[in-house]
């Protein structure tokens, strides 16, 4: 089939490998434009526009497919005569007139099991709530966000200390595997379309920069999957002596001790720093001070104190 890629951050990167590595034909991508990024917030390409000029495929970088800000984008889109788009995480909405346009319209890879976590943030998301199973779903779109029927889904079991970074990476293998399965359907006049229960449905807005703030009354597994969910960005964080300290490891321990929760319990220099929880306490085993990098627990204490007794905000 003939495609045209849509898709921007890295978890799009592997299912635009699996198209040009297949035999269908890719024949434009489009990504969102280049963004400010790092230190000096020089203008930097998405993962996407990379790998798309590391392949030789003309780039689109619209702002907008809005109709009314973008009709020479769409009628360059209309030129290339795809049969159809592929979408993963491009992070714009496609108008009616954009999922319209071939004839085989457009298809998502997202990256849970749907109706569960529509929106921008699944993967965290199924990390902060402790989930034991995650997967791809591949839709038809429609121009809801996330909601249109369903073609497969593929399982993925999350293991239990795993982080975003590592099921992230498997998730996005996963999708470009999935997409293929898809695109076969589809060929063959084999794609069903299974309507979402929108009942069970739930969402998974962006995150902000204010969801790395700990709340130390939440119990011990809360705090433990925030910690997993949100490295690297944006972080854990609390305060200590006035100052952010970032907190990017917790294991759970078992304490009865009374005291408000954020309550420094312990310091062990082999250990780390125990803390009092909603209803148990957790040890932070790696943190990071303000200008510093994050490092284990031991190596921060042995140029920093913590002061058992302070409370953590």
């Amino acid at each position: 089939m003939k495609v045209i890629y849509m898709g921007t951050p890295a978890f799009a990167v592997p299912t635009l490998d699996a198209l040009v590595n297949s035999h269908h034909q890719v024949l434009a991508v489009c990504t969102q434009p280049d963004r400010p990024a790092g230190r000096g917030y020089k203008l930097a390409p998405s993962p996407v526009k990379i790998k798309a000029m590391e392949c030789g495929l003309p780039v689109l970088q619209p702002e907008t497919l809005r109709f009314a800000d973008s009709k020479e984008v769409r009628a360059q889109l209309n030129s290339f005569g795809a049969d159809i788009f592929v979408v993963a995480a491009y992070g714009l909405l496609l108008p009616k007139g954009v999922l319209n346009m071939p004839p085989l319209r457009c298809v998502n890879v997202h990256a849970s099991l749907l109706p569960k976590y529509r929106g921008a943030s699944p993967i965290h998301a199924s990390l902060l709530n402790g989930d034991t199973m995650s997967g791809i779903t591949i839709i038809h779109m429609d121009a809801g966000i996330d909601t249109g029927d369903m073609i497969l889904s593929k399982e993925l079991e999350i293991h239990a200390d795993e982080r975003f970074p590592e099921l992230h990476d498997r998730m996005a293998q996963l999708g470009a595997d999935a997409l293929l399965e898809a695109l076969k359907l589809l060929e063959n006049g084999d794609a069903t379309r299974t309507p979402q229960e929108t009942a069970l449905s739930s969402y998974a807005p962006m995150l902000q920069k204010s969801d790395a703030i700990i709340n130390w009354q939440w119990p011990t597994q809360r705090l433990i999957n925030q910690t997993r969910a949100l490295d690297p960005w944006p972080g854990s964080q609390t305060i200590y002596d006035g100052k952010t300290l970032k907190i990017w490891r917790l294991e759970a321990a078992v304490c009865e001790a009374a005291g408000m929760p954020g309550t420094v319990l312990a310091v062990d220099s082999a250990r780390g720093v125990l803390i009092k929880t909603g209803n148990s306490a957790v040890w932070a085993t790696e943190l990071q001070g303000d200008g510093s990098k994050r490092m284990p627990a031991i190596d921060y204490l042995r140029g920093r104190k913590i002061k058992v007794g302070a409370v953590l905000i």
